[in-house]
């Protein structure tokens, strides 16, 4: 999915400004996947705007700077539509974590150990964070996208839970990067 067709989106649940398209992406459910900034949200909205699938009105309030205010109009729904059904490509993840994880041997035990607590505990933040949003507010789909983000981040946990021993256990054995408190022997 693109950043056009992502505010796109967010513009068929009502009229935002850039710095509300940001906000949505960045505290609502769409963070566990998709990342974007002011320097991808504002081009995407200027090539949306030329190409006529949505409309800005320039907004002034008294003491305050204007605001570009976004709407979608009926030939943005209509692409928006389209762009909804297409069939989806296999996710991508990028991971840092799994980088360090692929290359773990070149860790000493004590670096991975201290990998595999952080990632574990970023699970149960995301998991205490998934706990206390309110369900009843949520539509449809935020609900099926809580949970889905709910399973993912229980499954990521279950697994380190449950492949850790052996990860460390074949590391102490193989490892080709000492123990930092042997280097500083």
């Amino acid at each position: 999915m693109d950043i056009k067709t992502i505010c796109l989106a967010i513009l068929a649940q009502g009229d935002a400004t850039g710095y509300e398209i940001q906000k949505t992406i960045k505290d609502g459910p769409l963070n566990y996947f998709f990342d974007a900034s002011f320097g991808s949200i504002y081009p995407a909205l200027a090539r949306l705007t030329e190409e006529g699938l949505i409309a800005c009105q320039v907004v002034s309030e008294e003491g305050k700077p204007e605001r570009k205010v976004y709407s979608i109009n009926d030939k943005g729904r209509l692409a928006l539509s389209r762009a909804l059904v297409k069939v989806p490509l296999q996710d991508r993840v990028r991971s840092p974590f799994l980088v360090s994880m692929l290359f773990s041997e070149l860790l000493s035990s004590r670096e991975l150990f201290r990998l595999l607590d952080q990632r574990l505990a970023v699970h149960e933040q995301v998991l205490e964070r998934l706990g206390e949003m309110p369900s009843k507010d949520l539509s449809a789909g935020d609900k099926f996208v809580h949970g889905y983000a709910r399973a993912v981040h229980e499954a990521a946990r279950d697994y380190l839970d449950s492949h850790r021993a052996e990860l460390e256990g074949e590391l102490l054995m193989t490892s080709l990067a000492p123990d930092l408190e042997e280097t500083r022997s």
